[in-house]
C-alpha cells in the first residue's frame, strides 16, 4: 500500500473544499491532489490524476453525485469512491452505495472520521458513518448494497454470533453481558473481536454486515 493516500474531492461549496484539504493534510498520510466543484469536472479530474480515493458530495451541480460515482466505479479500474453527505440525504446514500461507492460519511463528522474513512474505503472495506441512525442502517442493509460478496469471511463462534444479534438489537455491553453471563469487560472484548473480524469500525456496519451476510434478520 503506498504511504501516501491521493484523493480528489467534489464538492460545489469551495470553503468546504478549503477546510477540508487542511484538516486531512495535518493527518500526514492523506494528500488532496484535485478538486472540482461539479460531477463533469470530477469525473474528468479523477480521470486524469488517477486518486486512490474520491471523496464525493451527493449534491452537485451538472452531474450530481450518484451518476458520477455511477462512472467512475465502472472503469476499467474502478475508482474507490466515498460520500459525502448530510443525513437528510438518507435515499440518495443509499443510491450512492448501490451506484458503487464503497462508504460514505458526514460532512460535519467529528475530527478524524473523515481521515478514518478515507482509509478503511482504500483498503477496499466498506465505511458506515459513526452517527448513522438505525433507520437508515436498515435502509442500506435492505439495498442492493453488497460488498461482502467479494471479501473473504471470517468464521464466528456460537457466542460471537450470538453476541453479535444482540448488538444489532442496540444493547449496551452490560445488558448482553447478564443476558448471555459474562462479565461486560469479557463482552467488550468479544465486541473489539467481532469488529476486527468483521473489518468495520461502527455499530451500523456490525448491523450491516450481519444483516447482509444471515447472521441476524429485521422485518
Amino acid at each position: 500500500m503506498s504511504k501516501t493516500i491521493n484523493i480528489v474531492v467534489g464538492d460545489d461549496h469551495e470553503l468546504f473544499r478549503d477546510g477540508l484539504r487542511a484538516m486531512l493534510e495535518k493527518d500526514g498520510t492523506i494528500k488532496v491532489i484535485g478538486e472540482a466543484s461539479n460531477g463533469a469536472e470530477l469525473i474528468t479530474c479523477a480521470e486524469a490524476l488517477k486518486p486512490h480515493v474520491v471523496l464525493v458530495d451527493i449534491m452537485m451541480p451538472e452531474v450530481d453525485g450518484v451518476k458520477a460515482i455511477s462512472i467512475l466505479t465502472k472503469q476499467e479500474i474502478p475508482y474507490k469512491c466515498l460520500v459525502l453527505s448530510t443525513f437528510s440525504n438518507s435515499q440518495m446514500i443509499v443510491n450512492a452505495l448501490e451506484a458503487g461507492a464503497l462508504g460514505y460519511v458526514v460532512k460535519n463528522a467529528a475530527k478524524g472520521e473523515i481521515a478514518e474513512a478515507i482509509k478503511k474505503v482504500h483498503e477496499g472495506y466498506p465505511y458506515y458513518c459513526r452517527s448513522t441512525e438505525m433507520a437508515l442502517t436498515k435502509l442500506i442493509a435492505k439495498s442492493n448494497f453488497n460488498p461482502y460478496d467479494r471479501i473473504n469471511k471470517p468464521i464466528f463462534s456460537e457466542k460471537e454470533i450470538e453476541i453479535i444479534r444482540y448488538i444489532c438489537e442496540g444493547k449496551k455491553s452490560e445488558e448482553i453481558g447478564k443476558l448471555v453471563h459474562l462479565g461486560t469487560r469479557t463482552v467488550e472484548g468479544y465486541r473489539q473481536k467481532i469488529l476486527e473480524k468483521m473489518n468495520v469500525n461502527t455499530i451500523a456496519g456490525v448491523v450491516i454486515y450481519a444483516i447482509k451476510n444471515y447472521l441476524y434478520r429485521i422485518d
